[in-house]
């Protein structure tokens, strides 16, 4: 078998097979972290090894195996669930087969890229490390996260992870789990632009924002569609996250589109949408974690002269201002998004918003037209350029960017008729909350 590089150098984080896993993290001490062993391949594993058969089904006759009625066979998409507690998990995958070439998207939870078009050739195998955050929505004995309707479909706010193998062929012959709760986070807070959704063709760039790192770092994406800075925090989201937080941790706060919405005395730019975002940022120091305020990105609309519209108003020069006056990290999506829009064209950049004509999913029968959410094309470009805001910027977190992805040009957006994403099977055509 053939170790890359980045296995190699991060191979430390999972201890020996058979060896007790112990917790540095003496804030909150797990006296038993979960660790498990997956075999797909059919041979005789080692001892301790879980064998996965087409029979093994999650939730009907075990704890973990195919889930979704699907299994790995006949080259179509599958998914793969086990039964975990709330935390961070450093995951292992071998990937390919002895029959037949393939080519591997894994992807976890509601759609969290990890890791894109893997080929393997025929009796060829690759391993892999990433790292996947599991959450619920408890925050005590008495309170808990205020999730929407929409949320209870997704594959996100359980005691299970799941995993889903896209592609050509897709193939996975084994999957290690080990959880590490000591591992640094990136938490994002957010809007319908940011949020992992959980249906084709909707994509938030926190969902995508995932594949770029190397395994020392995780992020945990709690944002969600329809929310402001305010509901945010009413909901209890920040509470939950802070259940999570560590010091060192980073918060990454992206809010504007529904804020700006807000009408009435007080609301405005430069004052309740201001004072909210402040609030999160003290209270993100107050924990002991790193906030990093990111602006808007831009709606696609144009004039007639080919040139982005502003339809954020002053938002964005208020989380400007705030950031100047606090001294935290901005990361400028609004100025970033105005190049990368420019860049595609009026026409080509509906390529990378939800702009398909009806018959185009299962049960579409009018043409989706949406110059607000993103694709999972548009999500990933729009991901790259929060990369550059973390390179340009000079925060810390850059060392765990993966180094392929470390001088994106949002003048110079990847050839959208080159990029090739596997669709997840599960699609809906109502549009996010937020517009």
């Amino acid at each position: 078998m053939l170790f890359t590089t980045l296995v190699l150098s991060v191979i430390f984080l999972l201890p020996a097979w058979g060896q007790p896993y112990e917790s540095a993290n003496t804030d909150a001490p797990s006296p038993k972290l979960v660790k498990y062993r997956f075999d797909f391949s059919g041979k005789k594993p080692q001892d301790g090894v879980l064998v996965v058969t087409s029979s093994t089904i999650y939730g009907k006759n075990s704890t973990f195996g195919y889930d979704l009625n699907t299994v790995q066979k006949d080259g179509k998409p599958f998914f793969f669930s086990v039964d975990v507690p709330e935390g961070n998990y450093l995951m292992r995958v071998v990937l390919g087969n002895d029959q037949a070439e393939s080519s591997t998207t894994v992807k976890a939870e509601s759609r969290r890229l990890m890791l894109m078009n893997v080929k393997n050739k025929s009796g060829e195998y690759s391993e892999h490390l990433f790292t996947v955050n599991i959450r619920n929505t408890k925050i005590s004995e008495t309170e808990s996260v205020r999730i929407n309707q929409r949320e209870i479909g997704k594959l996100i706010w359980d005691n299970k992870l799941t995993l889903e193998f896209n592609g050509i062929n897709p193939s996975v012959s084994e999957i290690e789990i080990v959880q590490n709760n000591d591992l640094p986070v990136i938490f994002l807070a957010g809007d319908s632009t940011m949020v992992d959704e959980g249906n084709e063709p909707w994509c938030g760039w926190g969902q995508a924002f995932t594949g770029f790192f190397s395994p020392e770092i995780v992020v945990a994406n709690h944002a969600e569609s329809g929310l402001s800075a305010d509901s945010f925090v009413a909901q209890k989201r920040l509470n939950k996250i802070f259940t999570q937080m560590k010091t060192g941790d980073y918060l990454f706060i992206q809010f504007g589109h529904n804020d700006q919405k807000q009408q009435g005395a007080g609301k405005g730019p430069y004052a309740s949408y201001k004072t909210n975002l402040k609030y999160l940022v003290d209270k993100t120091r107050e924990k002991g974690g790193i906030p990093v305020l990111v602006t808007s990105m831009h709606r696609r609309r144009f004039d007639n002269n080919g040139k982005v519209i502003n339809t954020h108003g002053e938002h964005p020069d208020a989380v400007r201002q705030l950031a100047e006056e606090e001294k935290v990290s901005l990361i400028d999506l609004h100025k970033m998004s105005e190049t990368l829009y420019e860049a595609m064209g009026v026409e080509n950049s509906k390529r990378a918003f939800v702009h398909y004509p009806k018959g185009t999913f299962p049960g579409q029968n009018t043409d989706l037209a949406d110059n607000t959410h993103f694709n999972f094309y548009g999500g990933y470009q729009i991901a790259k350029c929060v990369l550059k805001g973390i390179v340009d910027g000079n925060i810390p977190l850059e060392k765990y960017i993966l180094p392929q992805y470390r001088n994106f040009d949002p003048a110079h957006p990847d050839d959208v008729n080159a990029f090739h994403y596997p669709l997840t099977p599960i699609f809906a055509i109502e549009k996010p909350e937020g517009n």
